[in-house]
């Protein structure tokens, strides 16, 4: 990765504050007496979910005070080109259960477009990066990490999908239409949330897909999967996080998934 390239400083900065992010998220993962809550939306919050974002928002505020930033417990503040998006703890009902597959989730958008994205996963030691131009990356810093690219799989009969669950398909009255989508590709798993996506800008698996997602859920996500050559859009083929839901593929085959999960089905 070049040292001139225009977002290697934030991406530099993203790293560290996940650096101190994870210390705070391990220090109570596990913990016996976590208390959960429950939010107006039915999704569980805790309060390490919470001085989380509290510890990105106050790296933020001292290192890019004149950015924008959001997040999923305190909401947006500022405004301008730059946004930072953050989500504390990407897959909170996994961090109360004591299953490891959590992470935070750091990202920058330059006038709406994710520009980097860090997902930093402390209790499987594994991070994930990468800013715009310089592709992306498996490692916790950018000196030693590994470039990570998307398979090279390019028919459905071959490829793995991953998912987090059936209940939001069944929601959205997709599931019949989903079902069938996993009938379509050669292997299905459900290792869910953040996971799903690193796994498809890894190579590992070629599709993973949710039906309800939030800007927050996806924004780093999206950075990562398209900087290792995939393509990250809505069930509506919009590119982006901003659909409300999510579909990232290898690009090979997401034209395909597309038609699969939009297509009618007998009566």
């Amino acid at each position: 990765m070049k040292d001139n390239a225009p977002y290697t400083d934030d991406l530099d900065l993203a790293l560290n504050i996940a650096d101190i992010v994870d210390v705070v998220t391990m220090s109570d993962f596990g913990s016996l007496t976590l208390e959960v809550e429950t939010k107006a939306d039915d999704s569980p919050v805790t309060e390490v979910d919470r001085i989380a974002e509290q510890t990105v928002r106050g790296l933020l505020e001292r290192h890019r005070p004149h950015d924008a930033v959001y997040g999923e417990e305190y909401g947006a503040k500022g405004g301008g080109p730059r946004q930072w998006v953050i989500d504390p703890v990407d897959g909170t009902r996994s961090y109360v259960r004591g299953i490891p597959v959590w992470a935070t989730l750091i990202a920058l958008l330059d006038k709406g477009e994710p520009v980097m994205g860090v997902a930093s996963a402390p209790a499987l030691g594994l991070r994930w990066f990468a800013s715009k131009g310089e592709g992306a990356w498996k490692g916790h810093h950018i000196k030693g990490a590994k470039r990570i690219h998307v398979s090279s799989i390019d028919r459905l009969q071959d490829a793995t999908m991953s998912y987090s669950s059936l209940s939001g398909w069944e929601k959205l009255g997709m599931l019949p239409s989903f079902l069938d989508l996993t009938r379509d590709v050669w292997r299905t798993r459900a290792f869910g949330d953040f996971w799903s996506y690193m796994m498809v800008a890894e190579g590992i698996v070629e599709v993973a897909t949710e039906p309800d997602l939030q800007i927050y859920d996806m924004a780093a996500l999206v950075a990562i999967v398209e900087e290792a050559g995939g393509t990250f859009t809505s069930l509506a083929g919009v590119r982006g996080p901003f659909g409300g839901n999510a579909v990232a593929t290898n690009g090979l085959v997401h034209a395909d998934v597309l038609a699969r999960l939009r297509r009618p089905l007998p009566a």
